[in-house]
């Protein structure tokens, strides 16, 4: 387990909750922030505020620097062969519709399909769905295991020939939100791209939790956010395989991403900075690499075998209570769900039980968690979801399963 002294680095823990200390777990929704990412925003803050690419003047010098060198740190974080392919977003989201308007949505034409999965996030979906009714092209669902929800692979090789040349990409995540599945993407795109087939992977739920090296897993795209990974709010990265460069096409205009204007039409800058019109989250994109930093400094091994170990203890706990509905199988549990573990109380909508816990001191995520379609496959309108860091403690986990006993004997008194 890792040493209790991780949460010291994270002074919005410090506090109290209906006058109960605060236990986080919403993880998964976006992280707490160590203290030299927020050192790191106020360094920009204080020291070297100014507008990047633009001015020769020490501040502008230094802030473009710092941005540029970020994008730097976070090519060679993530495995890619040249900083150019980093391009600099609000978040994931954002990234996917660049990358579903901008190098997809060109290439489809009516009839052409859309490989995606029933766990995505609606991040994941909502722009291919609209992609796909500007294009006439098809949104079809993968094959997963039963048990796992595992992406199967030999479904997909079993594609009719006919169907699989109407293939153009896959849209797919690496890990999900609400169930902690990790998808085989490497296979994944191995099989793709035998047979011409972009694959785009939401990475937003893995960067934090694992390595991710894009090089190695072969993909053409990979997006994730920085708030999910110990960063800021409002910065993200679109990793776009340089290879796709030319043909990927701008779809924000204006300030920046120009390299001459005329009177009536315009041409841009190379990548990156042709994707990035506007002025840039600058201070948010410097402080990602602090909390990129972070990440190295614990390990991922180690915070692997840390969240791995709470979840274990959380889903182990929970399953020892009447009424309470699981949604990982066990065997994903011991594989590691990256921290999260979905369940219901049976009898007590999901909303009810989220303000139980917070008037114990406890966060905890209740909703559809942006993932209707898996919804409805779960036979579930909302669920609760407790989902954890490398800050969180064997305490907390004990506290938390101690606190749904007295909830749900709460609510059995309330309904009697």
């Amino acid at each position: 387990m890792i040493n209790k002294t991780i949460r010291a680095h994270f002074p919005g823990l410090e506090q109290k909750v209906n006058n109960e200390p605060l236990i986080y777990f919403d993880h998964a929704a976006t992280s707490q922030t160590p203290s030299a990412v927020l050192e790191a925003l106020s360094d920009y803050y204080t020291h070297y505020k100014a507008n990047i690419h633009r001015g020769i003047h020490q501040l502008a010098q230094r802030a473009t620097d710092a941005y540029e060198n970020s994008r730097k740190f976070i090519g060679q974080f993530i495995g890619a062969q040249d900083s150019s392919e980093i391009i600099f977003t609000s978040g994931t989201t954002q990234g996917i519709n660049l990358i579903a308007r901008g190098l997809v949505e060109p290439l489809l034409e009516a009839g052409d399909i859309i490989l995606t999965s029933r766990l995505e996030h609606h991040s994941n979906l909502v722009p291919w769905q609209e992609v796909a009714k500007r294009t006439g092209a098809h949104l079809q669902y993968l094959d997963l295991d039963e048990a796992t929800q595992v992406l199967d692979l030999e479904a997909l090789k079993a594609m009719d020939k006919d169907q699989l040349k109407a293939v153009k990409a896959i849209a797919i995540q690496h890990v999900s939100n609400v169930l902690g599945v990790e998808q085989p993407i490497k296979a994944l795109c191995q099989w793709a791209h035998q047979h011409d087939i972009l694959v785009v992977v939401d990475g937003a739920q893995a960067l934090p939790h694992m390595p991710v090296n894009v090089s190695d897993l072969g993909v053409d795209a990979y997006c994730f956010s920085g708030h999910k990974a110990y960063g800021p709010t409002g910065i993200g990265v679109c990793y776009l395989n340089k290879s796709l460069h030319t043909q990927t096409q701008p779809v924000n205009f204006g300030g920046e991403m120009i390299h001459y204007v005329g009177d009536f039409e315009s041409n841009y800058k190379a990548p990156p900075w042709k994707f990035e019109a506007g002025t840039p989250p600058i201070a948010q994109a410097i402080a990602l690499q602090a909390a990129l930093e972070f990440i190295e400094s614990v390990g991922y091994d180690s915070i692997h075998t840390h969240e791995t170990a709470l979840a274990q203890r959380l889903y182990q706990g929970l399953q020892a209570i009447d009424g309470i509905e699981l949604y990982q199988s066990p065997t994903t549990i011991s594989q590691g769900s990256h921290g999260i573990v979905c369940f219901n109380f049976r009898a007590i909508h999901p909303h009810d039980v989220a303000t139980a816990y917070d008037m114990e001191g406890i966060a905890v995520r209740a909703g559809h968690h942006c993932a209707q379609v898996l919804m409805r496959q779960l036979d579930a309108a909302a669920t609760l979801r407790a989902s954890m860091g490398v800050y969180n403690t064997v305490e907390e986990v004990n506290r938390f399963v101690a606190s749904t006993h007295r909830v749900k004997e709460f609510f059995d008194h309330v309904t009697l």
